[in-house]
């Protein structure tokens, strides 16, 4: 079996207090300190078919200009999601399965490129926007009981594992593949970067922070029972992680290197993006209205967040 990275951006950042604050609210945290970001889903080659965890963010999807008050930057194209698959040596074609962690865009960007793949999405999430008009989804109930520590699981293939991780989203996942003695997790947004997994902090959560907390508590606890490479979507830290095989000990974190930001060169466009969901907001489409006229109060109209979390794009 073997496990690639699919990159299409990198030189982000995500602020501690984006990373950090899901629990305890972003003002307990230091706004100038500010990790490493990117974009990068995950493909099992299994052998004898071809898996894919998320699909990216849209072909099209404006590339965001930050500056000093951006609490997170998903990072500057390589490339697209469907180049990114076919510089893997991959044709759409191949992929038999795809394993959707949750919703947003920066994860379900490109699954109506994949027409003939079975799309496993945990059942919470089916009627989310992002996701209506795709009829090649397999609702995931998780009737193969417990795996581990993890109380709901289905069972898509020998040794790989869908495993429910609700918080993030109500219908947030965990993608665990045994391989070679290792663990590794293939996860969403448990964390935007493996600074918060270490410290133990809940980054942004959009639908249930109880949940959150429960779901990461059983994340540590799993880690530290099994030899785990935990790989996310946020952070060049997770293919980092699995290019090296390093697995987890929360007791010895790696060392941390912040990001590099400039933000001299940004010219803005009067479009925005939204930094979580990826929603883009054109002022053309919306009678002309400036972003920067829109009420204080005003909120993403996919993943309902304010204003402070969109860039410039």
């Amino acid at each position: 079996m073997i496990i690639k990275a699919v990159k299409f951006r990198k030189d982000g950042f995500y602020s501690q207090p984006f990373a950090f604050g899901g629990e305890e609210g972003p003002q307990k945290f230091d706004p100038n300190i500010r990790y490493r970001g990117s974009l990068q889903n995950y493909l099992i080659d299994t052998g004898s078919e071809v898996i894919l965890v998320d699909t990216g963010i849209p072909a099209g999807m404006p590339e965001e200009k930050p500056d000093e008050t951006s609490a997170a930057f998903t990072g500057k194209d390589i490339c697209t999601y469907m180049e990114a698959l076919a510089n893997l040596g991959y044709k759409p074609e191949q992929v038999k399965k795809i394993l959707l962690t949750h919703k947003h865009a920066d994860h379900s960007g490109e699954l109506k490129s994949f027409p003939n793949a079975e799309i496993f999405v945990n059942e919470e999430e089916l009627s989310a926007a992002e996701l209506q008009g795709i009829p090649n989804i397999v609702p995931v109930k998780f009737t193969d009981g417990a795996y581990y520590n993890f109380p709901e699981s289905q069972k898509i293939t020998e040794g790989i594992y869908f495993i429910k991780a609700k918080g993030h989203t109500n219908g947030n996942s965990i993608i665990i593949v045994e391989c070679d003695g290792l663990f590794y997790m293939l996860h969403g947004d448990i964390t935007y970067v493996d600074e918060a997994l270490y410290e133990n902090k809940l980054s942004v959560v959009f639908d249930d922070i109880a949940a959150a907390r429960e779901t990461m508590d059983r994340v540590r606890e799993f880690v530290r029972s099994h030899p785990t490479v935990y790989c996310g979507t946020h952070t060049p830290q997770g293919y980092e992680n699995l290019e090296a095989k390093r697995v987890i000990d929360l007791d010895n974190p790696v060392p941390t290197v912040l990001a590099e930001v400039d933000f001299t060169e940004n010219k803005a466009t009067g479009i925005y993006v939204c930094s979580i969901c990826g929603y883009v907001y054109d002022p053309a489409e919306h009678d002309g209205t400036a972003f920067e006229e829109l009420p204080d109060d005003w909120k993403c109209p996919r993943c309902k967040q304010g204003k402070e979390k969109f860039n410039k794009a």
